[in-house]
């Protein structure tokens, strides 16, 4: 893709979006490298009889963009151009789950976020005391007939 985009534009005015290109590439080619099942399931731990995995969430996202551009044709300034790109991405994991076999069971230990039930606990709370609130004014505003 980057030989032809390379063909078809000059080589010294858009070396830059060549290599742009190359390192979008690059970057991306990393992150799909984190899309495997060995960053979903940890190495194996082996403790006597019981055999542990663990196992994890992976999130990625990424974004790019580009631009390109001359001076326009009020200025008819000859030095006039442009050019500009970012990007930029993240990748979250997080455990998730045990996976715990022994020679007679296999069982799923889940993995407890304890901090993000308590978030979203309170802010649950706050929605519905916020509810009761405008409720109780609404019904005191009512004409009464």
């Amino acid at each position: 893709m980057v030989e032809e985009i390379a063909l078809n534009q000059s080589p010294q005015k858009d070396a830059p979006v060549v290599k742009s290109i190359e390192s979008i590439q690059e970057t991306m080619g990393k992150f799909l490298e984190t899309a495997s099942v060995n960053a979903v399931y940890g190495e194996p731990i082996q403790n006597g009889q019981t055999l542990i995995i663990p196992a994890a969430e992976i999130v990625s996202g990424f974004g790019f963009g580009m631009g390109y551009g001359s001076g326009s044709d009020e200025g008819s300034n000859d030095n006039a151009g442009g050019g500009g790109g970012g990007g930029g991405g993240r990748i979250f994991s997080r455990p998730v789950a045990l996976i715990i076999a022994d020679n007679e069971h296999v069982r799923i230990e889940p993995v407890l976020d304890v901090t993000k039930i308590a978030l979203a606990a309170l802010t649950a709370a706050g929605f519905i005391f916020g509810m009761i609130g405008r409720m109780s004014s609404a019904k005191k505003a009512l004409p009464k007939g």
